[in-house]
């Protein structure tokens, strides 16, 4: 999710949160527990307000984060006149983790412990802990490591080597930082310097029995999996995925991941264990997780998978993830359905949907 605003435009809220979307997963739910931790500017209406406003919801791309009504007034916003975003009173426990945040952003060459983080701010270290992974969805040693990733991306894309952006960024070797490269950047230190215009995708697009089905890879796994009737819409859509890459189609044998996909299509394979090479946040990879976790032949509603992943007011944005996940079948999307036992939407067509969970029915019920 692009973030749109000016470069004069002061750090958001999303330098202390680890991403973007954990603010507008709150404005989504109208939580409460975020008013006081930042307002939400939107850049159509000239309006600032708080995440729990009752007013409709706007536009995902035209909103702006600030961490106080001040810094979005310094740019323009007026107040809404229904919320009061003035006079929002942040939550304690929102408070603290933002002070935790800033702990941690303040020592990035040496990460303070949960012991001397509890000290500083008058807590014990588990509270901290269970506390901060409550709100933020990761824990602090996560959100650390997120953070220095980004600092990381910055200093590569001011054009740092890597040598030089690895140490400023907090790492104390080269070893640390490939070793955690693949799954934080989605590829190499080296590649992301050049804009990821060296990333090496291959596909494939074959008869399946949902139709005409592609599967795209890197040397890592599968980055793309989507069905459709026709050629041209599957081909775009990777290339929206991934503008910088160099794709091209793959010659020869289909491979083992692509005959194992036609194989659960055709009811031969009841799981789909393939190794993925996907970007997505931290909050996509908690939902996609749970996803594979979901039994052969059952469903959940998105309020259950939000509760399984310890977040139970986040059912819109667990629907959201859904609605993104780039990897069809792999992560099976397809097992989430409505509060009432309704199928609800999906992405490659409800009858697709409705054909892949009947089959599932059955795999499961002959292998009881």
């Amino acid at each position: 999710m692009q973030q749109t605003q000016t470069t004069t435009t002061p750090q958001p809220v999303r330098a202390m949160l680890p991403e973007r979307e954990r603010c507008w997963q709150a404005v989504q739910e109208r939580d409460r527990l975020f008013d006081g931790a930042f307002v939400t500017a939107v850049l159509t209406t000239g309006i600032y307000c708080r995440p729990s406003c009752p007013a409709r919801h706007p536009k995902a791309e035209n909103v702006t984060f600030y961490s106080e009504p001040g810094e979005a007034e310094a740019h323009g916003f007026r107040a809404c006149k229904r919320c009061k975003p003035q006079d929002a009173s942040g939550d304690p426990q929102v408070t603290l983790v933002l002070q935790a945040c800033q702990l941690l952003d303040n020592q990035a060459d040496a990460e303070p412990t949960l012991d001397a983080m509890g000290e500083k701010l008058g807590i014990s270290p588990h509270h901290l802990q269970r506390t901060f992974k409550q709100i933020m969805g990761i824990s602090p040693r996560q959100y650390a490591e997120a953070r220095r990733v980004d600092r990381l991306k910055q200093q590569l894309r001011q054009g740092n080597d890597v040598t030089t952006a690895l140490y400023d960024a907090g790492y104390g070797s080269s070893s640390r930082l490939y070793e955690s490269a693949p799954t934080r950047l989605g590829m190499t230190p080296a590649t992301y310097r050049r804009g990821g215009i060296d990333m090496a995708i291959e596909y494939i697009i074959v008869d399946s029995a949902l139709g005409r089905l592609l599967v795209a890879k890197t040397e890592r796994g599968v980055s793309l999996v989507c069905l459709g009737e026709t050629d041209e819409p599957l081909i775009a859509r990777l290339h929206s995925e991934y503008p910088h890459a160099t794709i091209q189609e793959a010659s020869g044998e289909t491979g083992t991941w692509v005959g194992a996909i036609l194989g659960y299509l055709a009811g031969r394979e009841p799981r789909l264990d393939l190794p993925l090479d996907l970007q997505a946040t931290a909050f996509q990879w908690q939902v996609w997780e749970a996803l594979r976790e979901i039994p052969l032949g059952e469903t959940r509603s998105y309020s259950e998978v939000a509760k399984s992943i310890g977040k139970p007011k986040a059912a819109r944005a667990v629907a959201q993830a859904c609605a993104n996940n780039p990897a069809a079948l792999i992560i099976p999307c397809h097992r989430v359905v409505r509060n009432d036992g309704q199928l609800g939407g999906y992405r490659w067509g409800t009858e697709r949907k409705e054909r892949l969970l009947a089959q599932e029915r059955e795999l499961a019920d002959v292998g009881e």
